[in-house]
């Protein structure tokens, strides 16, 4: 059945509430736009398809309090090959690779904020949206922040490890008192502390050492009025690096990882390192690529006091007494886990049932109201390129369809299309073949039809072959 067919045998909206014509629309519709034009191969497994609900495929283990926001009335959740018939991806640390993502995928989201372990570039090449969870890690993270802040100030690990050793003597009930001078430290109340990146964990951690009695100064030449909101009122915003690092006693990185030139690779480089005053702490729950590793050895070595705290392994300054490094810890916590998968929950949902563009790092943010009665949305990924909405709006007007609302935006090499299109007052209206030429247009990736169906009314233009 296709959908035309299908939306001809149903009354207009307007006389049926809008669940009852939801429930009408699932009832009467099998598979209304057919799959690999019968060649199941192409698709994935018939034996786990179920026409009616969105399958989303999981690697590593998910929160089962953000795959609660899925209705299990709607969507069916598969670990990793068993999910063969994928229309997003829901993952965590896992390496993604290509031959993983299905042809049927819409969508990938990773729960939390980097996506260094998927392919962005080449999801991008494939008209797939990227989506991270900004912000659900900020609160465990700055934690840890702050945790390591104390750990480089009172020597705490050193006298953990002292203890251990005094315990194994029998020792430390009589060394416990004449050794604690060898730790003595210092306290955080009415030093500085230099945030560099003030995203969401940047300007938490701000607030906080503000409240612990330091004074702050932020530097992040891509500070945004949203984030900027959030800083104390206190801080004292820098204009380069060197500037924030220089008079700070501490010195917090919270800023991403970005490869090649203009990027922040060894961000933290020979001439910063330098800038750093005697008994600085460099704080690293960002990346460890961040630092150069040789850079900061030199200085540690030095015994100017400097010290490194960080949850990312380092072959050069695993075992250097000025340096601690912890497991990666920074998201570890149940509430961040929960927050994380939560977030990327609720965005995929937005994606696959409105076509609402949020928190992706590849695609424009995007979003258009309800659609209007009578009306199906369509939405389009497209290559970035002159005359691609003309030609899109010219396929409509072929069609003899009315467009109610649209949005174009656009993000690099990727442009993409919401479009709500009259269906009343047109009869039987082959949406098929208007996908279809929408679709096979030059520089058309995919093409999705939002009616109510989970999972159906997707087509791609894999290279001139015809995929739905």
């Amino acid at each position: 059945m296709i959908l035309s067919t299908l939306l001809h045998r149903i009354p207009p909206p307007s006389l049926l509430p809008q669940r009852h014509s939801l429930l009408a629309i699932r009832a009467l519709a099998d598979i209304s736009v057919e799959h690999g034009r019968g060649a199941w191969k192409t698709y994935g497994d018939i034996t786990t398809y179920q026409p009616g609900k969105f399958q989303i495929k999981t690697f590593n283990k998910i929160s089962p309090v953000g795959l609660s926001k899925f209705p299990t009335d709607q969507y069916e959740i598969k670990e990793g090959e068993n999910a063969t018939n994928a229309h997003a991806i829901l993952l965590r640390s896992h390496k993604l690779k290509e031959e993983e993502v299905n042809l049927t995928v819409r969508a990938i989201a990773r729960c939390g904020a980097g996506t260094n372990n998927v392919p962005v570039t080449r999801m991008s090449e494939l008209g797939i949206p990227v989506f991270n969870t900004p912000g659900a890690n900020a609160n465990a993270v700055k934690e840890l922040v702050i945790c390591g802040m104390l750990l480089g100030s009172r020597r705490i690990v050193d006298g953990i490890n002292h203890m251990r050793v005094l315990g194994e003597r029998g020792e430390q009930k009589e060394r416990v008192e004449k050794d604690k001078a060898m730790f003595g430290g210092r306290e955080l109340k009415g030093k500085t502390l230099a945030v560099v990146g003030l995203g969401h964990i940047g300007a938490a951690t701000a607030r906080d050492a503000e409240h612990l009695g330091m004074h702050v100064m932020g530097y992040d030449p891509m500070l945004s009025i949203e984030n900027a909101l959030k800083l104390p009122r206190s801080i004292q915003l820098m204009s380069g690096m060197l500037e924030a690092v220089k008079n700070a006693d501490y010195i917090s990185l919270n800023i991403p990882y970005i490869k090649g030139e203009g990027g922040t690779h060894h961000v933290i480089s020979e001439e910063v390192v330098s800038a750093m005053k005697e008994g600085a702490v460099l704080l690293n729950f960002a990346r460890g690529e961040l630092v150069d590793s040789d850079a900061l050895k030199k200085h540690l070595d030095e015994k100017g006091g400097k010290r490194y705290v960080s949850d990312f392994p380092d072959d050069l300054l695993w075992n250097h007494p000025s340096a601690i490094l912890l497991p990666h810890l920074g998201a570890s916590t149940e509430e961040a886990e929960d927050a994380a998968a939560s977030m990327a929950a609720e965005t995929i949902r937005d994606f696959l049932e409105t076509g609402t563009i949020r928190n992706s790092v590849n695609f424009p943010s995007t979003s258009l109201p309800n659609r209007p009665e009578n009306s199906i949305r369509f939405t389009v990924v497209t290559k970035n390129v002159p005359g691609m909405l003309a030609h899109i709006s010219e396929a409509f007007a072929g069609s003899n369809l009315n467009i109610l609302q649209q949005i174009n935006q656009s993000r690099g090499n990727i442009a993409y299309n919401v479009v709500d299109v009259d269906t009343s007052g047109h009869g039987v209206v082959d949406f098929k073949d208007v996908q279809e030429k929408i679709t096979m247009l030059d520089g058309v990736l995919s093409s999705r039809i939002i009616y109510g169906v989970p999972g159906t009314g997707y087509a791609k233009n894999l290279e001139g072959d015809y995929f739905v």
